[in-house]
């Protein structure tokens, strides 16, 4: 049985999986610490408070926003 090849005339645009079905999270809980490090801050009072604030408003997708 031979697998689909890609149509050639299709753009690469469709090729490409949406942003809105990635996901970065494996499944585990989302520390304040993991939002921080995603958000390229130091680890800090102040900034473990913002991220918890996060994590509060957003849920795990918090992380998700972050991530590339």
């Amino acid at each position: 049985m031979s697998t689909p090849q890609p149509d050639a005339s299709r753009s690469s645009e469709d090729r490409c999986t949406p942003d809105n079905v990635l996901h970065a999270r494996t499944g585990t809980d989302v520390s304040p610490e993991d939002v921080v490090l995603a958000a390229g801050r130091d680890i800090t009072p102040r900034n473990l408070e913002w991220a918890r604030h996060k994590i509060e408003t957003e849920g795990p997708a918090a992380l998700d926003k972050l991530l590339p």
